[in-house]
């Protein structure tokens, strides 16, 4: 709401606003000649350079801070970016919301190349032991606990509130030790077994965040390589048999269940509750 009003955008008309940018903007990559006019923008005939080097174009991905545009995402032949899932069977659900829309119920909006892919971005930090990493990463869930704080606060008058000070509290509560010892933040053990679940679920891709908290660049080279060297040949393996279970998706030979997503269909972090 805060970023939307000062510039006349209303919150509910987001989405319809971003369905329309996307299809004034996109056929710029493409066409040599290209005007619009829509509900929201109007374009005249002009050819926009430089395009794209790639063909036809870069994949195209839309951020999922809410689950339910995961589905969307497949619908409209995106990839979907989407924060971790707070358990494998809520990966398993959204997984298979995502490439059932993509395969049953596909409605691009415009002629671009589609990209089934659905990727998850999950906090990271990788050292020798679990207490290390956590340590290393100590700080890294204030991201996390801000999203929370203003979903469940909304905007707050400045000056009023000490987020720091919010944080800190959190971070000793129960909640706040889950989230730090969660992530792919840990021993190479523990980093492999929690991928494990993420492959098992179906995910194409997953995102190491790990500039984020009060680490340092030596501790985040020290992670990136004693990840690459431990735990990425075992999933860099299995890349293969991940492909073929996909293709086989996409081309309808695998069927994948209709599973509930109710469940698993929590409130955006980003989206501030109605009082």
């Amino acid at each position: 709401v805060t970023e939307l009003h000062p510039f006349d955008r209303r919150f509910r008309d987001k989405r319809e606003v971003w369905e329309d940018a996307m299809r004034c903007l996109l056929p710029m990559f493409w066409e040599e000649g290209w005007e619009y006019h829509g509900k929201y923008f109007d374009f005249p005939l002009r050819n926009v350079i430089p395009k794209p080097r790639q063909r036809p174009h870069p994949p195209l991905w839309v951020a999922c801070s809410q689950l339910e545009t995961i589905e969307m995402a497949g619908r409209r032949g995106l990839g979907a970016l989407g924060f971790q899932f707070v358990s494998a069977d809520a990966a398993q659900a959204w997984v298979h919301a995502y490439y059932n829309a993509y395969t049953k119920r596909l409605d691009p909006l415009g002629p671009y190349a589609t990209n089934p892919n659905i990727a998850v971005v999950s906090q990271f930090m990788c050292a020798d032991t679990d207490e290390e990493a956590q340590a290393r990463a100590d700080g890294s869930t204030f991201f996390q606990f801000a999203l929370r704080f203003y979903n469940e606060h909304g905007p707050v008058v400045p000056g009023t509130t000490s987020l720091w000070d919010e944080y800190l509290g959190w971070k000793a509560s129960a909640a706040g030790r889950k989230a730090q010892s969660g992530g792919l933040i840990g021993s190479p053990a523990t980093i492999r077994e929690r991928l494990h679940r993420f492959a098992e679920s179906g995910v194409d891709q997953v995102i190491l965040l790990n500039q984020a908290g009060r680490n340092r660049h030596e501790h985040i080279c020290e992670a990136l390589a004693l990840f690459a060297e431990h735990v990425m040949p075992e999933f860099h393996a299995m890349e293969p048999e991940h492909q073929a279970w996909k293709q086989a998706v996409l081309s309808g030979k695998v069927e994948l269940a209709e599973i509930d997503t109710e469940p698993f269909n929590l409130l955006s972090l980003q989206a501030v509750k109605q009082k």
